[in-house]
């Protein structure tokens, strides 16, 4: 078990409330725009009732802020807690909804309040650099063999393994735990890193067969391509080894010439002096050359490489240089080199050793990756699933709806679970208790809100606010905008489906039809089709009219979605920090914090709930 550190500070339980106050009255406010459902936009005349001014001129407020492609101000820069001191620092934003018509009226305002109020720049988040080389002790350790896993999948899921594998490999070597448990593991990419990369015994939980069946089968693929994949990593390794090992021999050539010239003309010179031998100058440096030459010759054809121990270079007994010169001629006066002939006793000792099978059958188990199919709840008993449960760490990568909250809750329940590594998805997947849809539910434990302290507020965010929050902002500022087109067809068919048929509610939905259409002529046709409405109530023409009718109006969509994905890190800001309240309400947690893992652009589900439980024998010291 490792000894005591202090870890990052995280933040005081006092300090998160007050900022989930202060980022509460802005919701309670912004709300309304984030819960206008898009399909409604025309039918409901969404923008009307929701934003004073018009479309071009909030959509030119908003790329002042960086929306899209444009460059932020430099006072939004990200501010991680260890920065910002953990204070509160209230900030007022005035005259962002009008108090009559609760209208939004001032853009620039709710931008800022927005870029305030989302996690990069609300200080709540713990630096993960800090907290890998708290981890690390001030060594940033990298397993020896590192192998990259873009080699194995595509660059999303290869940037989120690497990333969160090595946290996760951090803390188990922290926290001297050997057991992994993944919830939601899916393909098995995660799972199958750890134990490959790490030599981790890890448990791959998911609630489908299929998945189960996939990542066994992908999982035994991978092993041999992993076994191909590091022999060719300690062959590369090895010939950078023998490279370097031939530069220091070269040196270790030109020095030793550079001696035994000036050995052997001291000799010469010691001789001329004295009388003793009739040796010209010249025939004795023509004899040092020709030495010099065939010994070169000799170590540049000789065979066997050179042996490496801790980055230093050795020259073996059988080099030809040590063989043509006398004893003393060369003292090797490295320290290194006096445990030499011991470590080579020992290197061959260790070529020749066959492991035994208990060793072998060990080195196997520590390693393992055992996919299992289970339908988690916060209920669920983990002995009934792994028979082998023991001290362990729980993680979960993009784990959908109630699992992410429910690995929290499993987390503090049960002593075996030391720490936990949660990164969650699908926020409008999500139950929540003080929604109307499920009023008629009796959960105990519901998605969200998890804390305390939003449920004594009684506080509900609505499943279109939560579906919100899955938008990606920091892609829609790179470029990557929404598809406005797309968006458009279905708000306009809802026109259509009102006006023709007297439908406003509907059961059924349309799905992916858009991507399948060749125009907005045949997305009608196929929706209509889909939905069993009768086809020859609308002509060509009046379809396409009910198109040009709104097109103009395309605009208004546009922004009003902009401001949306502007509010999203807001709400997924209270929904993270409801979890880390939960965490830092219980009594058995030493540690807990929000830490960014992953580029979100690359991965825009970016931010990990990371917690470790009080021990006995090891006791995390930490300022909450």
């Amino acid at each position: 078990m490792a000894a005591a550190r202090q870890l990052p500070a995280s933040g005081d339980l006092d300090v998160l409330r007050g900022k989930m106050r202060e980022l509460m009255r802005f919701l309670s406010q912004a709300l309304p725009i984030a819960n206008a459902h898009t399909v409604e936009f025309y039918t409901g005349a969404l923008w009307d009732r929701f934003v004073e001014g018009s479309p071009d001129k909030v959509m030119e407020t908003l790329k002042s802020f960086g929306l899209p492609a444009e460059a932020a101000p430099a006072r939004w820069e990200e501010r991680p807690l260890e920065e910002t001191g953990g204070n509160s620092g209230i900030i007022d934003f005035p005259n962002i909804f009008c108090e009559n018509s609760q209208k939004l009226v001032n853009v620039e305002a709710f931008a800022l309040a927005a870029k305030y109020y989302s996690l990069p720049y609300f200080g709540v988040c713990t630096s993960l650099e800090q907290l890998l080389i708290t981890l690390n002790g001030n060594q940033h350790q990298r397993p020896g063999n590192k192998v990259k896993p873009d080699d194995f999948m595509n660059a999303k899921k290869s940037h989120e393994v690497q990333v969160m594998s090595e946290i996760i490999g951090c803390f188990a070597n922290f926290c001297g735990i050997k057991q992994i448990i993944d919830l939601g593991s899916g393909k098995g990419y995660l799972s199958s890193f750890l134990s490959m990369q790490y030599g981790l015994k890890v448990y791959g939980i998911d609630s489908s067969k299929v998945n189960t069946h996939g990542a066994k089968e992908r999982n035994r693929k991978l092993k041999k391509h992993w076994r191909v994949y590091q022999t060719r990593s300690r062959v590369h390794n090895s010939g950078l080894v023998l490279e370097k090992a031939k530069e220091s021999t070269t040196l270790d050539e030109q020095k030793c010439k550079t001696n035994i010239k000036e050995k052997l003309l001291s000799i010469n010179n010691s001789l001329t002096t004295q009388h003793t031998s009739s040796i010209s100058d010249t025939v004795l440096s023509g004899f040092t050359d020709s030495v010099i030459s065939n010994v070169t010759r000799q170590m540049e054809n000789h065979p066997d490489p050179l042996p490496q121990r801790d980055g230093n270079f050795f020259l073996e007994n059988k080099s030809p240089l040590l063989n043509v010169l006398p004893i003393d001629a060369i003292e090797l006066t490295s320290p290194a080199t006096k445990d030499y002939k011991k470590f080579s006793e020992e290197h061959k000792g260790r070529k020749n050793t066959v492991p035994s099978k208990d060793q072998a059958k060990e080195s196997n188990e520590s390693s393992i990756y055992s996919p299992l199919t289970s339908f988690i709840t916060a209920e669920s008993e983990l002995r009934d699933i792994i028979t082998d449960l023991e001290d362990c760490i729980m993680v979960g990568l993009h784990t959908c709806g109630d699992l992410a909250p429910n690995t929290l809750r499993i987390f503090t329940s049960k002593s075996e679970i030391k720490g936990v590594c949660s990164v969650g998805c699908c926020y409008h997947l999500l139950s929540e208790k003080h929604e109307k849809q499920f009023q008629d539910y009796t959960l105990e434990m519901w998605g969200f809100p998890m804390c305390q302290f939003l449920k004594e507020e009684g506080w509900c965010c609505g499943r279109n606010a939560r579906m919100s929050a899955c938008l990606a902002l920091e892609r829609v500022a790179v470029g990557q905008g929404l598809a406005t087109e797309s968006l458009f067809y279905r708000a306009v068919l809802q026109v259509i489906i009102k006006e023709c048929y007297g439908i406003t509610q509907c059961d059924k939905h349309v799905g992916k039809i858009y991507s399948k259409s060749a125009s907005f002529l045949d997305y009608v046709k196929k929706s209509l089709k889909k939905l069993e409405l009768d086809e020859s109530k609308l002509t060509d023409q009046k379809i396409m009219d009910y198109y040009e009718k709104y097109k103009p109006r395309m605009n208004e969509l546009e922004a009003f979605n902009m401001l949306k994905v502007v509010l999203a890190p807001c709400i997924e800001t209270l929904i993270l920090m409801d979890r880390l309240c939960y965490l830092k309400e219980q009594d058995n947690i030493a540690w807990s914090a929000l830490v960014k893992l992953f580029d979100p652009v690359k991965s825009p589900r970016c931010y990990a709930v990371i917690a470790l439980k009080k021990q006995p024998c090891f006791q995390v010291e930490a300022s909450c």
